[in-house]
């Protein structure tokens, strides 16, 4: 059963996020440039050039950031250029992410693009992730294709 608490936790706390109202919309009208920290659930229509901190964002099709982003969730619809580390991450089928992408739960669906890294985060203490050593899964990976391409030599 343990294996499947996490995943269901997860999955709950995506769940509960997603129906909490937006507190904070940036209209696809509006250019940003410098950092923006907030808490609680933001929509995101416009342009940021610069660092996001937060809880939940929803990047909607017209939004862009060209910046890093450190959040709780995000919910991806437009275009990041930059770094994101999130515990969630859904990047649906208009969405664009050019970065290294640090996640816990990374959803793609069809259609989306996705150029860079991505990297498993560490469960709920996500230092490893953040800090830029490999996770388990990564080095594991690593591992494996080297000793696939030891037999190939052989």
């Amino acid at each position: 059963m343990a294996i499947f608490s996490k995943k269901d936790t997860l999955k709950d706390e995506a769940e509960i996020v997603s129906k909490e109202a937006i507190s904070c919309i940036i209209s696809k009208e509006m250019h940003i440039t410098g950092e923006i920290s907030f808490k609680g659930k933001a929509r995101l229509d416009g342009t940021v050039d610069g660092d996001i901190t937060g809880e939940y964002l929803v990047l909607s099709e017209t939004g862009r950031v060209n910046g890093n982003m450190q959040l709780g969730a995000l919910i991806c619809h437009g275009h990041v250029q930059g770094d994101i580390e999130a515990r969630l991450v859904t990047a649906h089928s208009t969405a664009s992410i050019k970065g290294k992408l640090t996640s816990a739960n990374l959803t793609v669906e069809p259609g989306a693009s996705l150029e860079g890294e991505i990297h498993s985060a560490a469960g709920p203490d996500k230092t490893t992730a953040a800090q830029g050593k490999p996770s388990a899964a990564t080095v594991a990976n690593r591992q494996a294709g080297k000793n696939e391409e030891t037999s190939k030599q052989k």
